[in-house]
């Protein structure tokens, strides 16, 4: 992708993703044969409280996925011209946001969710004009969060989440969420790759409904 003019503040994320390896981002590289192909944007915009990113929340009773918090996006329709066509289309249909005020600046290399068999291509944006945004069908959708990226790096708000099949990953509780999976492993290596990451005791583990654990050894980490 062509060099994209962004503000300071998003300098240090926009050098940090140049060429970077995938292994960076996680372990699960995407396999030689072609999956389900899928795209999230990573939207950053800058407001009182400094930068932030906008989080959605998944309707409770979703089919897939219900109630977790996640990043905006989808698969890709024949329709769309490319991976960022269909991150900002998927955005613009779950948030109501206009992609006009947005301006891509990278593409992190694909990544692989084996539990649903979807290659991702994280699609990173910067919102130069923030506009408002809202859950547009409920039924998909429970609420839309501009998440500042200080609360994230917070050591108060790092955890390690454990899900019941026994997977032990990266996770933030903020804006009243806990927020775990491929949304908190991508998160917590865009903050790394930025350099905005600050240390934190990865001893307290948490269920992904936010319920407190007993600490887990670190080794049974997986990302």
């Amino acid at each position: 992708m062509s060099h994209v003019l962004v503000p300071e503040w998003l300098e240090p994320l926009a050098a940090g993703v140049q060429d970077v390896d995938v292994r960076r981002l996680t372990n699960f590289v995407p396999p030689d044969f072609i999956g389900r192909h899928a795209a999230v944007l990573c939207l950053f915009a800058f407001s009182a409280q400094g930068p932030d990113v906008l989080i959605i929340e998944r309707a409770a009773d979703m089919r897939a996925h219900a109630g977790q918090p996640a990043l905006p996006g989808g698969a890709v329709d024949p329709g769309d011209a490319d991976a960022q066509a269909a991150a900002l289309r998927e955005a613009a249909e779950e948030t109501d946001l206009d992609p006009h005020g947005v301006r891509v600046f990278a593409q992190l290399p694909d990544l692989w969710v084996p539990v649903t068999g979807f290659v991702v291509s994280p699609i990173l944006g910067w919102w130069h004009t923030p506009g408002p945004v809202r859950p547009i069908d409920a039924q998909e959708v429970a609420s839309v969060h501009r998440v500042p990226i200080a609360d994230l790096v917070d050591p108060a708000n790092r955890v390690r989440v454990q899900h019941v099949s026994g997977y032990i990953g990266p996770g933030f509780q903020v804006s009243g969420m806990t927020v775990w999976g491929f949304t908190a492993g991508l998160l917590s290596g865009v903050l790394d790759l930025a350099g905005w990451s600050v240390p934190w005791e990865p001893a307290r583990v948490v269920s992904v409904n936010g319920a407190a654990l007993a600490d887990s050894p670190a080794d049974e980490v997986q990302p």
